[in-house]
């Protein structure tokens, strides 16, 4: 697809269009979050506007319309990643909520009378770290390593022994850009008797993925990170293991029946999505899968790797820029520090510019550790950034160089 075609498609975005500063909008923090496009916003006012109705419960017409599209979101949504069944699809409110769902239900079954090791790296989110230390001091914690150009040391496959009972990962890392070889470590976590849980947040949005072919467990992921709006994620399980696993909370729509001393639970997925549920949210997330498919995933991942090829020839060029991630297999994410100029700093000299970039420890502080720092600037690409858009990380280096005469 030639440069006219990505060019065209920024006009289904109409954040983009925006100002700031007297500056057009650089918009370079889709780590973060992605914009909307205008199908999923038409969408959601759609849903607000016709179709707004509690699920499950109503025999009327509006509710039974409203439901039919949020489980019809839900097999739109196994599809996409190639999952077995709409059962094996659990909506929560992101990956955050996802992890702790896990961390919650699977430390009531394997660490409540019992001890194990809980297999982690350094590349991961706060959210792949928080939960699992709650299991403490049952659960041992050993983390992963990761080299210097930002890739895992795979050395620490050798300590996934039959005492490691999870292992869970990031499928793409927010600040170093990699992606972990995920089947490599679900075979070797798979031999030791572990199970595998992928926090795919960052790497779901970039690539094709089929849960099948990572050979996980579990999957989890945020929409709001894939055109989607926020307060919608993903929970992926095996259904077998989904079934075995106890309730996270508990109030309606999980129950089959209540009486005053005890309950019984509903079937998987409803099992695990009590109360009034996001129904705008899932909605959004399936007509955001319609337009990547549309594109082609395929497609979005040249796209970034063109655009990638673009900032690394910057960052390579410009001295006394320190970039974080260094491998040649990487996603369009580039965590950088200029001197010693704080991110902070030079963040605010790109907004000056109009470009919006993430500064701070990125919800990653044990890699900012690992490396030294104590933050780093970051600026990240999809596939409706441009090329000119791209060079533009140039120009917000050579300004903060010259403010701070670096």
């Amino acid at each position: 697809m030639n440069e006219d075609f990505w060019l065209n498609l920024r006009n289904d975005f109409p954040i983009l269009s925006q100002e700031f500063k007297g500056k057009k909008l650089v918009y370079l923090d889709n780590a973060a979050t992605s914009q909307l496009p205008k199908p999923v916003i038409e969408a959601l006012m759609d849903f607000y506007s016709t179709k707004n109705a509690n699920i499950h419960r109503g025999v009327y017409s509006l509710s039974e319309i409203a439901t039919e599209q949020y489980e019809k979101s839900r097999s739109n949504v196994a599809s996409f990643i190639g999952a077995n069944s709409p059962e094996e699809i659990v909506y929560v409110r992101g990956a955050t909520e996802g992890l702790n769902l896990l961390a919650s239900s699977l430390g009531k079954t394997m660490f409540k009378d019992k001890k194990g090791k809980i297999m982690l790296t350094m590349l991961e989110h706060h959210s792949n770290i928080v939960p699992w230390q709650f299991l403490q001091p049952n659960a041992e914690l050993i983390y992963a390593d990761v080299k210097e150009d930002g890739d895992l040391d795979y050395s620490f496959l050798d300590y996934i022994d039959n005492e490691t009972k999870i292992v869970s990962i990031t499928g793409a890392s927010n600040v170093t850009a990699v992606f972990p070889d995920i089947k490599r470590i679900s075979r070797k976590a798979h031999e030791m008797g572990a199970i595998v849980i992928v926090d795919g947040a960052q790497l779901i949005p970039h690539k094709a993925v089929n849960v099948k072919d990572l050979e996980c467990d579990f999957l989890v992921f945020s929409g709001h990170k894939m055109l989607a709006p926020t307060g919608i994620g993903v929970l992926w399980g095996k259904k077998e293991l989904l079934e075995s696993l106890p309730p996270y909370m508990g109030g309606g729509d999980m129950i089959k029946e209540v009486h005053l001393h005890e309950s019984t639970w509903n079937n998987v997925p409803y099992k695990f999505e009590a109360g009034t549920t996001n129904i705008a949210g899932p909605i959004g997330l399936s007509k955001a899968i319609d337009y990547l498919q549309k594109i082609g995933m395929k497609n979005i991942e040249e796209r970034e790797k063109q655009l990638s090829k673009v900032a690394m020839e910057i960052f390579n060029r410009e001295e006394d820029v320190k970039l974080y991630g260094t491998t040649k297999e990487r996603g369009a994410i580039f965590s950088f520090n200029i001197g010693k100029v704080h991110s902070h700093d030079v963040s605010t000299i790109f907004d000056s510019l109009g470009i919006a970039i993430r500064a701070g420890h990125h919800c990653a502080q044990p890699l900012m550790e690992r490396f030294n720092v104590t933050s780093m600037a970051r600026a990240s690409l999809y596939f409706y950034n441009t090329v000119s858009e791209v060079m533009m990380i140039e120009e917000g280096i050579k300004k903060v160089k010259k403010v701070f005469k670096v």
